[in-house]
């Protein structure tokens, strides 16, 4: 009987009955990419569950995760956990040691994870400021608390049964996570989401996406700590595709010309990069092959989806996607089906140039608030118009204020800010519609 899904660590386990042995998740290590299966993940994220009832770790504590690169343990320590009812709070690696005291201050974390020294060192000097237990690195370094004494201290399975009682407990309305956003003051809020929230809106989303299961791979580089790549991952582990973590983004087009990934998420900047990056090399051809893409670059701009350009243009088009274009598909690896991009609003122009190229890019809205989608762009039903974000998803109410705010209402919608009752009201309107200004 096929697991019915309703809590964020469902997703694996959904997986796992699925295809146990699938490479869900790749690293590169030495030079190579190492494949964890799904039944290993589980393994491990039940060690370290085991690991954390040990130290003490009961449900609804909180505990803090920040890594410089998107990697497998983030997502091993994220299902230890949420099924024993524990909640987990995503840091960005680029704050101050300042903020990391007060999102952990507040957030009453009592243990943190981050991935490598630097790191450690930007916690530690805060730590005798906070209510941390100890702080684990991810990498062994000397002298540190690590990933692998706790998976040592996880062997013993005395404990599982106390683990899947916890797991058993969990509903889907309980607090999954608390991810902290800056407001208009500066002063992170906490926005708290639960399992029903995020789940919700991974579901929806694969019926916008439309892929099919157990066929592709992704590259993951977007940080992980923001619900846009988070949700993402739920996303893939769901739909069975393989995970490839890129190294950094230093090294992002290596790892897509490696990995030739069928979909990535993007934001704005990254796609603007690239094209600048394309768009420097195009000045610096000659003759023939200058005017070629200069050509080809005009056909781009003048892109209409559905034919509306006519049959001479889509020949012309034709020409220059295997003269000039296809050079842009192999530099994103060959194989991407399309980009989903979010978290700022995109160029028009930049969708019409890699749209034209056989680079669909759909456009997405939403917040951290809403878990994270709202719309989407797609070519299904002539709904792909450049310069919008597409139609809200069939669980989500829109209307406009008097003032023309965009308001929301939909089960995918937060519980509210950590701590703040107050701005939590005034956030919300008579009629429990979000205000997203």
């Amino acid at each position: 009987m096929s697991i019915k899904i309703t809590r964020l660590f469902d997703f694996a386990y959904y997986q796992l009955e699925k295809n146990a042995e699938l490479n869900i998740f790749n690293s590169k290590v030495d030079s190579k990419w190492v494949a964890t299966t799904t039944k290993e993940y589980l393994e491990q994220a039940n060690k370290i569950s085991r690991a954390l009832l040990h130290l003490g770790v009961k449900p609804n504590d909180k505990i803090a995760v920040v890594t410089s690169n998107n990697r497998v343990e983030w997502s091993i320590l994220d299902i230890a956990i949420l099924q024993i009812g524990a909640i987990n709070v995503p840091l960005y690696p680029t704050i101050a040691s300042k903020d990391y005291e007060y999102i952990i201050n507040h957030s009453d974390a009592v243990l943190c994870f981050v991935s490598d020294k630097d790191l450690y060192d930007k916690v530690a000097v805060i730590k005798e400021s906070t209510k941390l237990k100890d702080i684990y690195t991810f990498d062994t370094l000397k002298s540190i608390s690590s990933w692998k004494s706790l998976l040592k201290l996880g062997e013993n399975t005395k404990n599982q049964i106390e683990v899947d009682l916890l797991k058993s407990k969990v509903i889907s309305s309980n607090l999954a996570t608390i991810i902290y956003t800056s407001g208009t003051t500066g002063t992170p809020k906490g926005v708290m989401l639960s399992h029903k929230n995020i789940v919700e809106n991974t579901l929806v989303s694969a019926k916008a996406l439309d892929f099919e299961a157990h066929k592709y791979k992704v590259l993951s580089y977007l940080p992980v700590c923001h619900i846009f790549e988070r949700f993402a991952l739920y996303y893939y582990q769901m739909m069975g595709f393989e995970i490839y973590f890129a190294e950094s983004i230093d090294k992002l087009g290596d790892n897509l010309k490696e990995v030739q990934p069928h979909f990535i998420p993007v934001v704005p900047r990254l796609l603007e990069k690239i094209y600048d990056k394309i768009a420097d090399k195009g000045s610096q051809l000659k003759g023939l092959k200058r005017l070629l893409f200069y050509w080809s670059i005009d056909l781009g701009k003048r892109y209409e989806p559905y034919q509306k350009n006519g049959w001479w243009y889509h020949f012309q088009l034709n020409i220059a996607q295997k003269l000039v274009f296809s050079k842009w598909r192999e530099a994103l690896g060959g194989n991407i089906k399309f980009l989903v991009s979010g978290s700022a609003p995109l160029q028009p122009i930049l969708i019409k140039l890699f749209t034209a190229a056989g680079i669909p890019i759909y456009e997405g809205y939403g917040m951290t608030e809403t878990s994270p989608g709202i719309s989407i762009n797609d070519f299904r039903n002539n709904g792909f118009k450049i310069g919008t974000v597409g139609k809200a998803w069939p669980t989500v109410e829109i209307k406009l204020s008097e003032e023309g705010e965009i308001r929301i209402k939909n089960g995918c919608m937060f519980k509210g800010y950590f701590k703040a009752p107050d701005i939590t009201a005034e956030v919300f309107d008579e009629a429990g519609y979000f205000k997203t200004a």
